[in-house]
């Protein structure tokens, strides 16, 4: 658990396209067994100290025959960014995959004291 307080409460937030695979023949879409994607997000400003990460599917383009598989989650988390991660496997074939996602956490006061 994060305990916040009072005003030095922060929520950063962005939506992106993960990749777009359909356009490129790119390996998500044509590609077989586990597959992987890693984005850095980089946040407006740093936060105090590892902010809760949340991370959900945007938009979700697969193919329909094949088994829809997927693993979206925020990983390698730190006051300044983390790595937005998509996972598939096996026969899955993603054309395109958009996340949104929300950082809320602690942020230093202008009238913190370092001594």
């Amino acid at each position: 658990m994060i305990r916040l307080t009072g005003q030095t409460i922060a929520i950063d937030q962005g939506s992106l396209l993960v990749f777009d695979d359909y356009e490129t023949n790119g390996e998500m879409w044509t590609g077989t067994g586990k597959r992987e994607r890693r984005i850095e997000i980089r946040f407006a400003a740093s936060f105090r100290g590892p902010p809760a990460v949340q991370v959900s599917l945007a938009m979700w383009d697969v193919h329909g025959g094949t088994n829809q598989r997927g693993d979206l989650g925020a990983e390698v988390v730190t006051e300044r960014g983390f790595q937005l991660v998509f996972r598939t496997w096996d026969d899955t074939r993603v054309a395109r995959i958009r996340a949104n996602w929300i950082a809320i956490g602690e942020v230093p006061d202008e009238d913190d004291w370092d001594v």
